[in-house]
């Protein structure tokens, strides 16, 4: 038998290295991952045990506006970073402001949640077994969103100074990379405090 060849061969496949600052990204969202996996099981461990009040039922409001706002902040990013891409300087600033707009709305309203949970509640992080787990949940997605918004201000202010354009797209590609991993993260972190623990 002989063997069967094609008339035209293949070509091979070309391969590159990825991005690096992708690759960075990914190793931090793996490791940020695993932190937050650690806090959202400890609030499941944690749910029902405190011996004392509030609990969850008594206190919490789902932030519904306030999730929208963060997740919006994805399609804006997103669309920030394919105006970038075209070199749409005008439409990316307004997107990317709209982005830290939203984000801080969604800060505000983490916030405002604190504030009255706090003074007409008295929940705080040493109420309960709640209160700990809650707090250093929530606190630590807004610690992360705050981490994002600063470092979208900061490309926010290199911007408006003519510094970024289309040559730029990869490395506004990844921090953009960095805010959907955010707002992942508040999707778990919203069904574990609002659905599944009340």
């Amino acid at each position: 038998m002989s063997a069967i060849t094609t008339p035209f061969p293949e070509a091979p496949v070309a391969w590159s290295l990825p991005y690096r600052g992708k690759v960075a990204m990914a190793g931090l969202i793996i490791g940020e991952s695993a932190i937050f996996t650690i806090f959202v099981v400890a609030y499941l461990f944690y749910i029902g045990k405190s011996l004392t009040g509030p609990t969850p039922r008594d206190v919490l409001e789902t932030p519904i506006f306030f999730t929208i706002c963060l997740l919006s902040s994805s399609l804006t990013v997103h669309f920030a970073g394919r105006s970038l891409e075209r070199n749409n300087r005008g439409a990316f600033l307004s997107l990317w402001s709209l982005t830290i707009l939203l984000g801080g709305l969604f800060l505000f309203g983490t916030g405002r949640e604190w504030h009255r949970l706090i003074y007409e509640h008295g929940l705080t992080i040493s109420t309960n077994l709640f209160g700990t787990t809650y707090y250093s949940l929530v606190g630590l997605h807004a610690f992360h969103v705050t981490a994002g918004l600063v470092m979208l201000l900061i490309v926010l202010m290199f911007a408006l100074a003519g510094r970024v354009g289309a040559d730029q797209f990869r490395r506004v590609d990844v921090l953009a990379l960095y805010w959907h991993f955010v707002d992942a993260v508040w999707v778990v972190v919203f069904t574990v405090v609002y659905i599944i623990g009340r």
